[in-house]
């Protein structure tokens, strides 16, 4: 009995989940008359996507999106790599201190500190720039707490024996903890890249120009009460910007759930 509500009640969020991407193809596949109206005789239309194409710079949004988010991920694997692996193998006074702080930074909500920020990214000149919405960000708590757990998993024999064979620190890091760590990095990359994709406020209040908007930002010329709102080009923009992100979980599904499976196992 329990089994099956807890199949049922799977199936009822399921559903509540799929029911707002559901209106999303319907109206954007469809003309505005209809966007509210599910006739099922309703003529398919690609007009709303070559309307929202051409009533923003989409070009600009998506090339500055990738860089954003590449630039952050960049930044984050590297910078986590390498605390990580000094909070997991290195002895050193204050450690455990020093990472109590880090870890205080997933108890701080990153609103919190965007007035600080914003003053950081003016007094170093660098505001309305792709680099400023991504400075903030470079140093991430969750990704040193989460490679720091993997690599105080990785028998140390293995790091002994590297280093009989004449390996240096750095080539342990890279030939040994990083190889075992390759699931926890996808699955931590997945985290990262569809945060910063889909992040909206910070953005917004750092940049005020198209050549460092992203998509997030550039979807709200959509939302002027001006001329009125149509929700069939909403929908239809909204589409263009989630595309990347559902083509590569359709076409690396497993590879995803066995990612996080394999974070969660360990």
């Amino acid at each position: 009995m329990t089994q099956k509500l807890d199949t049922l009640g799977a199936w009822l969020l399921g559903i509540l989940w799929f029911l707002p991407l559901a209106y999303t193809l319907w109206a954007a596949f469809h003309p505005s008359a209809y966007s509210t109206q599910f006739d099922l005789t309703a003529p398919l239309t690609l007009a709303n996507f070559k309307a929202a194409w051409n009533a923003a710079p989409f070009a600009q949004y998506f090339l500055n999106t990738f860089i954003l988010v590449t630039m952050v991920l960049a930044a984050q694997l590297v910078l986590s790599t390498l605390a990580a692996y000094s909070f997991a193998r290195f002895t050193f006074k204050g450690r455990d201190l020093v990472f109590m702080l880090v870890l205080l930074q997933l108890m701080i909500m990153p609103d919190v500190l965007i007035v600080e920020n914003y003053r950081l990214m003016s007094w170093l000149g660098v505001r309305d720039t792709i680099f400023a919405i991504g400075l903030p960000y470079f140093a991430s708590a969750f990704g040193i707490f989460l490679l720091r757990q993997t690599f105080k998993t990785v028998p140390r024999e293995l790091e002994e024996a590297a280093r009989v064979e004449g390996a240096s620190r750095w080539q342990i890091l890279m030939k040994v903890y990083v190889p075992l760590a390759r699931p926890i990095y996808v699955a931590y990359g997945l985290v990262s890249v569809s945060y910063h994709w889909n992040n909206f406020l910070w953005p917004l209040i750092i940049t005020n120009s198209v050549e460092s908007r992203p998509l997030t930002v550039g979807l709200q010329v959509f939302a002027s009460t001006d001329q009125g709102i149509d929700w069939s080009i909403i929908t239809a923009a909204t589409l263009l910007s989630a595309a990347p992100l559902l083509v590569a979980f359709l076409l690396f599904q497993r590879q995803f759930v066995q990612s996080f499976m394999r974070a969660g196992i360990r």
